[in-house]
């Protein structure tokens, strides 16, 4: 059996025949940059993410470093995330002029709230937290530790559109939330997309000046900007996939609660969801207690079953951000991490028949190597 990563096409069968009349719309008038398709999908993600106000950009990483500039954080301020996301989670705040300060993980693969404080220093403009995997951070404690040391809270949702916290969604906590539409997001465009949600109308119409050239009327460029702007036929994709993206992340949610179920006595250490919140699952990540990692990826893919890697070098590792002066060992939780993770598949779309393969595979491979 064939267990592909991520089936994208599943999507497209979905949406043909909507998408194909938004794209002969704006074929026909001519409107690929911004326009009615960009501002219609800012309405609608607007209300999806209960948020009064979204602004389509070119990508989430554009939709972080936006906000901060929004915010007026740069030359001396430094940013707090986890040493353990996505690259661009800490390269927005460096776009920006600021500096990341990283804090290490704990098991649920987010902020290690024993040591978040302590990373605090009176340069500390804000928290950027990260709701990585799609599985959402325990916003409550969060939220008291930004309020008693009077920082902002910006939430990277890159990962989670539709998450749920104390059945809030992600992205209403703070200022505001950055949001991508890469392809094989759970909201997916078919290029790069992303938004910014807040309810500051101030910071809503900056981040519009600044995805536009800094304009905030046509040729009046009062600030520097980006060439940052959603494009119409990923906006029509996106208004298209809208309606259908709480099914499919139901979808991943059924999935997700498989491999708990079926996974749990193998030794594995399996995604950790914290009290009262409702997962996207954009990615399901284990670690390996025995074997090596890459004959178990091996072993999965001579079956048919491919995997992946969510992120084998945490950030304070990454040649590119060196300048921070960070060490090995550093950060031993999200280098133990990035050392023995694995992402299985799962996406809307995948049978309970390829579920079920890839868990007996699994469960094939361990046995083998106990024999």
């Amino acid at each position: 059996m064939n267990v592909p990563f991520l089936d994208l096409g599943w999507q497209e069968k979905q949406i043909k025949e909507d998408r194909e009349k938004r794209f002969a719309a704006i074929i026909e008038n001519s409107a690929f940059v911004l326009g009615d398709h960009v501002a219609n999908f800012e309405k609608e993600f607007a209300l999806y993410c209960d948020r009064d106000f979204a602004v389509g950009v070119s990508g989430g990483t554009v939709a972080l470093t936006t906000i901060f500039n929004s915010l007026g954080i740069g030359k001396d301020d430094e940013v707090i995330t986890i040493a353990s996301t996505f690259f661009a989670s800490a390269t927005s705040i460096v776009h920006a002029g600021a500096t990341p300060v990283l804090v290490d993980i704990d098991g649920t693969r987010n902020f290690d709230f024993s040591k978040l404080e302590s990373a605090i220093t009176p340069k500390t403009k804000a928290i950027l937290v990260v709701h990585l995997y799609g599985v959402p951070l325990d916003m409550d404690a969060l939220m008291a530790i930004a309020a008693k040391h009077q920082l902002e809270v910006v939430e990277d949702c890159c990962q989670a559109h539709g998450a749920l916290c104390k059945g809030k969604k992600v992205g209403t906590f703070g200022i505001a939330a950055a949001y991508s539409f890469y392809p094989g997001k759970n909201l997916g465009a078919y290029g790069d997309g992303g938004a910014v949600v807040t309810n500051s109308e101030v910071l809503a119409k900056h981040v519009k000046a600044l995805r536009n050239q800094g304009c905030f009327e046509k040729y009046d460029h009062q600030v520097l900007g980006y060439n940052g702007r959603l494009d119409a036929l990923q906006a029509a994709v996106l208004s298209a996939k809208l309606p259908h993206l709480d099914v499919w992340n139901d979808a991943r949610r059924h999935i997700a609660s498989e491999y708990l179920s079926e996974l749990k006595d193998l030794p594995l250490v399996l995604p950790s969801v914290p009290a009262e919140t409702a997962p996207v699952w954009h990615l399901f990540v284990i670690e390996l207690l025995k074997g090596d990692r890459d004959s178990f990826m091996s072993y999965l893919k001579e079956e048919g079953i491919a995997t992946g890697i969510h992120y084998p070098i945490p950030l304070h590792l990454t040649p590119a951000l060196s300048f921070l002066g960070y060490q090995q060992n550093d950060f031993p939780a999200a280098e133990k991490l990035a050392s023995s993770c694995v992402t299985l598949p799962l996406y809307p779309g995948m049978t309970q028949e390829q579920v079920v393969f890839v868990v007996d595979t699994i469960k094939k491979y361990f046995y083998e190597q106990a024999a």
